[in-house]
C-alpha cells in the first residue's frame, strides 16, 4: 500500500517538458554566446579596443533579458486597450527621428534617438508596434477579413504608417521587412490571395522605382549585380564579404586569426559579423547558426498550434516572422543573394536596439507559453477565412 500511494504521488508531479518556447529560447542564448566570441574577435583590432565593445554588448544583452523578462510578465490582453495609444507614440517617434536636431543622422540616414551615451533606433521597435496593432486589428475584424475595405484597405493602411516614416529616413530594408511581416499576417488571418498578391507586385515596383531615383542605391544595386567588376567601388563590401567566406573554408582560420576585422571589411561586428564568422570559424559554424534559426522557425511553428485566439496566434507569427525574415535577409545580403542592405543578425551583431527587440519578441513568446492552456486548434477555433 505504501508502495502504490507513493507511485501515484510520484505520477502527479509535474514533469519537465521540453516546450517550443524553451527551445527557441535555447537557440536564442546559444546564437547570444555566439555572438559575443565573433563579436570579440571582430573588434579586436579597432582603436577602442574588443573589451569596449564587448562590455557594451554584455550590457545590452542583460538589458534584453531585462525586457524579455518584463514583457513576459505583461497582461497584453490589458495592453490591448491602449494599442492605438502605442501605436500613436510609435509614429511620434519615428517622426521625431526625421526632425533634425533631434534624430542622429548616420551616413545620410536619420535613424536614431540619442539618450545620452545610448542611441536608439526607432525603427526596431515600430516591427513589434505594427504586428501588435495589425494582431488586434485582424482579431476584432476577423468576421469581415474578406471585405476588400476591412481585410485590405485599413490593414493596409495600419502597415503603410509604421513602414512609412521608416521609408522616409531612409531605411528600405526594414521598410521592406515590416511590409513582408504585415503580408504575412494578413495571409495568416484569411485575407483574399486577390489581394495579396497584386500588393506584393505593387510593393515590388514601388521600391523598384525608389532604387532607381536615389542614385546612391542604385549604384549599390548596380555593384551587387557584378561583384568583380565593382570590387574596388560600390561591391566593396561584399567581395572583402566573399573573400571572408572563402579563406575559412570548412573549419575556419581560428578565432582572431582572420585578416577581415582588421579594417578591410566595414561593419565587421555590425550587419557582415556573419562574414568574420565565416572566416574565422568555418563553413561549420555559419551552418549551425543556420540551423539554430531554422529550429526557431519550427519551434515557432509548433507553438502556434496551440493558440487559443487569433489575436494571440497573429502576435507570435509577428515574432516568429521578424526573427526569420530578418535572419534571412542579413545572411542573403553577407553571402551576395540579396543586394546590399544595412541589417542586423538577430541576437549575434552588435547594436542595443536590435537586442531590445529580441529581448522583447523572446518575452512575448515566453508570455503566452505561460498564459496557453495547451489546446489545440480545432474545427471550432478556425483562425482565418477561406482565401480565393
Amino acid at each position: 500500500m505504501v508502495r502504490s500511494a507513493s507511485a501515484s504521488v510520484s505520477d502527479e508531479r509535474p514533469r519537465l517538458a521540453l516546450t517550443p518556447a524553451a527551445v527557441i529560447v535555447m537557440c536564442a542564448v546559444a546564437l547570444a554566446i555566439l555572438g559575443l566570441t565573433t563579436l570579440f574577435s571582430a573588434t579586436i583590432s579597432f582603436q577602442q579596443g574588443p573589451f569596449s565593445y564587448l562590455a557594451k554588448q554584455i550590457v545590452g544583452m542583460f538589458l534584453a533579458v531585462g525586457a524579455a523578462w518584463v514583457t513576459s510578465r505583461l497582461n497584453l490582453d490589458f495592453l490591448r486597450n491602449y494599442v492605438w495609444l502605442l501605436a500613436i507614440a510609435t509614429i511620434v517617434l519615428l517622426i521625431a527621428v526625421l526632425i533634425p536636431g533631434i534624430g542622429v543622422s548616420v551616413n545620410g540616414s536619420r535613424r536614431w534617438l540619442g539618450l545620452g551615451p545610448l542611441r536608439l533606433q526607432i525603427s526596431e521597435f515600430a516591427k513589434i508596434g505594427m504586428v501588435f496593432c495589425l494582431a488586434h486589428y485582424l482579431a476584432l475584424n476577423q468576421s469581415r477579413i474578406e471585405s476588400f475595405k476591412h481585410g485590405y484597405v485599413i490593414p493596409l493602411g495600419i502597415i503603410g504608417a509604421f513602414a512609412g516614416f521608416v521609408f522616409l529616413q531612409p531605411d528600405f530594408g526594414t521598410t521592406a521587412l515590416i511590409g513582408a511581416v504585415g503580408l504575412v499576417l494578413l495571409f495568416l488571418a484569411g485575407a483574399r490571395w486577390r489581394f495579396i498578391l497584386p500588393t506584393v507586385a505593387l510593393g515590388g515596383a514601388f521600391f523598384t522605382i525608389a532604387v532607381m531615383l536615389n542614385p546612391n542605391r542604385l549604384r549599390r544595386f548596380l555593384g551587387f549585380l557584378d561583384v568583380e567588376e565593382n570590387k574596388l567601388g560600390t561591391a566593396y563590401q561584399l567581395y572583402q564579404s566573399l573573400l571572408a567566406f572563402a579563406a575559412g573554408g570548412l573549419e575556419g582560420a581560428g578565432l582572431g586569426q582572420g585578416r577581415q576585422q582588421m579594417h578591410f571589411l566595414p561593419e565587421a561586428h555590425t550587419d557582415f559579423i556573419f562574414a568574420v564568422m565565416g572566416e574565422e570559424l568555418g563553413l561549420i559554424a555559419t551552418l549551425g547558426v543556420v540551423v539554430l534559426f531554422t529550429v526557431i522557425l519550427i519551434a515557432g511553428l509548433m507553438h502556434l498550434r496551440k493558440a487559443p485566439n487569433l489575436f494571440d496566434y497573429l502576435l507570435v507569427a509577428g515574432c516568429i516572422s521578424i526573427i526569420t525574415l530578418q535572419a534571412i535577409i542579413n545572411l542573403g545580403v553577407v553571402t551576395g543573394l540579396l543586394p546590399t542592405k544595412g541589417m542586423s543578425l538577430p541576437f549575434i551583431s552588435a547594436g542595443l536596439s536590435n537586442l531590445l527587440l529580441m529581448g522583447i519578441l523572446i518575452g512575448i513568446i515566453l508570455n503566452t507559453q505561460r498564459r496557453w492552456s495547451g489546446v489545440r486548434l480545432g474545427h471550432d477555433r478556425q483562425l482565418g477565412g477561406s482565401r480565393r
